[in-house]
């Protein structure tokens, strides 16, 4: 499990992720940790208290015009000492401002990478806090299937061979959608749980006794999906002779994951059960639930009114 990630990103992708312009190579590589942003407009003004290096800076139209009422010596001096505290991620200009000669000069001195972009201050750093949270939210690695079964996010887990491919496979058979397989990427963003696959092994499924196969291929692009919220786990188990089973849909069962409490199934696999059907049924079921409505309360209800 990752809970304090560090995330290095090469420059072309995070400048594609952002729609970004590439003015100074730098380093070549970032090197994210921290969730925040900087405007160092008091630190231009000489105040370091509470700078964190670890942030990346955006230098927009009140830091810009502020350094252009100071003479070029003065410029260099305070420029300089935004990298004396330690190796800035990057620093990226808004608004398609023009890199004045002494921030070059700066940037190039601490190999520090500069970006350029269209975008007005706010949405820029609004557009930066949804990437960093996605990129360094605490994450951990989970076996088993995600899929989005009527617009529900359904992790499917179980021990190897109990059929969750399988019925994952017959569930695309039927129009859902595969996010991902054998191995679940889940992240909790914003105190929800994000799922997503790897990419080296995206869209591909194992499929015992035939191998491997990738579903994006072999059911076109409305068969996938690259990432969905978690909101239902489903752990499919062999059918335990003697245990007793849920069959009123009235008692509350938990998985946890990152510390989020997400509603789990415990489904029995058994012979001649058609396990897709009745996935479907939960998907439909909890958004019933999810919208205010109970089959169980009902009968009971209906049951104490006789």
């Amino acid at each position: 499990m990752n809970e304090h990630a560090t995330e290095s990103v090469m420059l072309d992708k995070f400048a594609s992720d952002l729609n970004l312009e590439i003015v100074y190579t730098g380093r070549g590589v970032l090197t994210l940790s921290s969730m925040s942003v900087e405007r160092p407009g008091l630190q231009l003004a000489g105040f370091f208290s509470y700078f964190d290096s670890r942030r990346i800076m955006v230098l927009g139209l009140s830091e810009h015009e502020y350094l252009r009422s100071f003479s070029s010596e003065e410029r260099k001096d305070k420029l300089s000492h935004l990298f004396e505290y330690g190796e800035v991620p990057c620093i990226i200009l808004s608004r398609d401002l023009p890199a004045l000669p002494e921030l070059m000069e700066a940037v190039r001195a601490a190999s520090c990478p500069l970006f350029r972009s269209h975008k007005i201050t706010t949405d820029l750093m609004s557009d930066l806090y949804i990437y960093l949270n996605r990129a360094l939210a605490p994450s951990m690695s989970e076996h088993g299937v995600l899929m989005e079964v009527f617009g529900v996010g359904m992790l499917l887990t179980g021990k190897s061979g109990v059929g969750k491919s399988e019925t994952a496979m017959e569930l695309i058979k039927r129009g859902h959608r595969l996010i991902a397989d054998d191995s679940v990427i889940i992240r909790k963003i914003a105190g929800e749980l994000s799922g997503t696959s790897p990419e080296i092994i995206r869209y591909f499924m194992e499929l015992r006794g035939i191998g491997i196969i990738n579903v994006k291929s072999m059911y076109g692009s409305g068969s996938v999906l690259g990432e969905k919220k978690i909101e239902l786990v489903i752990q499919l188990e062999n059918w335990q002779q003697g245990k007793e089973y849920d069959r009123m849909g009235d008692s509350a069962s938990f998985a946890e994951y990152l510390g989020v409490k997400i509603p789990k199934l415990i489904i029995p696999v058994s012979p001649g059960r058609n396990l897709a059907i009745i996935i479907e049924v939960a998907a439909r079921n909890f958004r019933l639930k999810s919208m205010g409505y109970d089959a169980s309360e009902e009968l009971i209800t209906r049951s104490i009114g006789r």
